[in-house]
């Protein structure tokens, strides 16, 4: 783990940027897709393994094209 970021955050990191995209837009997303608070600081907690949100990862996955597995 680097900066303390998973290996879950830096696949995050490495899809917005393959999609030209920015962290609030990922926020916002997976906001409007659970109708869960989301913000940087929840989104920090996932990046670093801290909050493991089953849903809040769901979405993240699905938001970014990632294979969701039950």
């Amino acid at each position: 783990m680097v900066n303390g970021i998973t290996d879950y955050g830096k696949r995050i990191k490495i899809r917005l940027l393959e999609l030209g995209k920015n962290q609030n837009w990922l926020i916002e997303q997976v906001s409007e897709r659970t109708g869960m608070y989301f913000d940087s600081g929840y989104m920090y907690k996932i990046m670093t393994g801290k909050n493991k949100s089953k849903n809040i990862t769901k979405s993240i996955d699905e938001v970014l094209g990632f294979e969701v597995t039950e």
